[in-house]
């Protein structure tokens, strides 16, 4: 079995992983740090949570230590680039943990907070730059930093960059770097267009995989529960106020949704706090910090934070709203089962997140198991249901149902379609929109004893 102390990193870095109670290197660490050590471009492709943060930093750093040349004023020796700022605190983390027993500088370039000292960092030059994109083309524009001395550049999370539509900067500054350079890529999943962009800027990759892409880890146990919309609120509650849950992340699509759940949360007495977008760096750093040390036991969060949350020991991740691009379902449940423990994520389904459910499970290759479904009320079921039947007929018969007939105000008959069900749940209603899908969910069976007791308090 490989050690860290074969792959031949120096001994300050060895005793820093030491400290942390690591001894054996992940696949994605076996694999990389050594490709990156010998100089190569790296393509790297692995799941959520495997390690890939120490997988660049650890021989960034050797590298750096082991060369006493200091960064020219306003440059940088290697840029890490990343998608968010949670992101890039946990990777300056990372570099402080792993360097602490070595003279390395870095800093962090992002936005949300006043550029004055991120300025006045750059000026004398510094070992390592973690940056998004945004507001590092902000301090390329205003010259107070420069590329030319880059010797190594990494894309972390090269997948959510493009989902967040940096791509087109990411471009733009990888034009700025010297063309003899180290780059490495690292990514969960490899779109067409990651593809492209390794293909024109990475030189004869050492390409690394070590899981299919996109797939759960298998620790963690999924499940789905099928309910009306307006459930919703009262399944989480109730799932959260479970014996079992220790620590958890909720997610929602919208950052007005966050702050909704959040205090839905706090009215029922539970702790938690939320972390998007519109909240200020000071406020996510305390969100996350109070998260973090146990002051809360609930963060509310969209998708942005979906990757920069490294936090050890959440034991359940809940999709209050399935996320509309199938990946990132991916790397939500990602927020648990981290650091060699298992998780359990729960996602609360109604019925126009069907299709939703769908596309993550033809995304991820299996189906995700149903339980505790939270019936609709009659109210919400007995009219879907009729059409759901009439669909049904219409389909063995090969013909179409009758229209119906109404008077309008001229005296002349016309036509009455069904246009606004179609416009709202589709052509079927929603509940024949799911009707397979529920039966073939049914027969799986239930999960794990860890995760029934949120059906069974549901």
């Amino acid at each position: 079995m490989t050690t860290f102390s074969d792959l031949g990193l120096a001994e300050p870095f060895l005793r820093a992983v030491e400290a942390e109670g690591y001894t054996d290197p992940t696949p994605i660490q076996s694999k990389v740090i050594p490709e990156i050590l010998n100089g190569r471009d790296v393509l790297g492709i692995a799941q959520t949570g495997t390690g890939k943060t120490a997988s660049f930093v650890l021989p960034l750093l050797h590298a750096i230590a082991g060369d006493k040349r200091r960064a020219d004023k306003k440059t940088c020796r290697a840029l890490v680039l990343v998608p968010t700022r949670e992101l890039a605190a946990q990777v300056a983390d990372s570099v402080r943990t792993y360097g602490r027993f070595a003279r390395v500088t870095s800093t962090v370039i992002v936005g949300g907070v006043k550029p004055g000292p991120q300025v006045r960092a750059l000026a004398n030059g510094v070992d390592i730059v973690i940056a998004t994109p945004g507001r590092l083309e902000d301090h390329l524009g205003g010259r107070a930093i420069r590329l030319d001395g880059t010797e190594a550049v990494v894309l972390d999370e090269a997948d959510q960059m493009l989902d967040l539509g940096f791509l087109p900067a990411v471009r733009r500054i990888l034009g700025k770097l010297p063309r003899e350079r180290q780059t490495v890529l690292l990514s969960a999943t490899m779109p067409k267009q990651i593809r492209g962009l390794a293909s024109d800027f990475l030189n004869r990759p050492a390409e690394i995989s070590v899981a299919p892409t996109a797939r759960p880890i298998e620790r963690i146990d999924q499940s789905v529960m099928h309910m009306d919309k307006a459930a919703k609120r009262t399944a989480l509650v109730d799932i959260l106020a479970g014996a079992d849950v220790e620590r958890a992340i909720v997610f929602t699509r919208t950052k007005r949704g966050a702050d909704r759940v959040s205090k839905h949360l706090l009215d029922a007495g539970l702790s938690a706090a939320a972390i998007h977008g519109d909240k200020s760096q000071g406020q996510r750093q305390q969100a996350l910090a109070a998260f973090r040390n146990d002051r809360v036991r609930i963060l509310v969060a969209t998708d942005i934070a979906a990757r920069g949350i490294d936090i050890d020991d959440v034991s359940h991740v809940i999709n209050f709203e399935l996320p509309n691009v199938p990946e990132a379902y991916v790397h939500r449940i990602g927020r648990t089962a981290r650091a060699g423990k298992s998780g359990i994520a729960v996602s609360l389904c109604d019925p126009d997140e069907r299709g939703l459910l769908r596309d993550i499970e033809r995304l991820i290759g299996r189906a995700i198991g149903s339980e505790g479904d939270a019936l609709p009320t009659e109210r919400h079921s007995r009219r879907p249901k009729r059409r759901a039947e009439a669909r049904s007929v219409e389909e063995r018969s090969g013909d179409k149902p009758p229209r119906r007939r109404r008077r309008s105000r001229n005296g002349k008959s016309s036509a009455k379609g069904e246009a606004p069900q179609s416009r709202r749940f589709g052509k079927a209603g929603p509940e024949a929109a799911g009707d397979g899908l529920s039966r073939m969910l049914g027969n799986i069976g239930s999960r794990s004893d860890a995760g029934a007791s949120a059906s069974t308090n549901t």
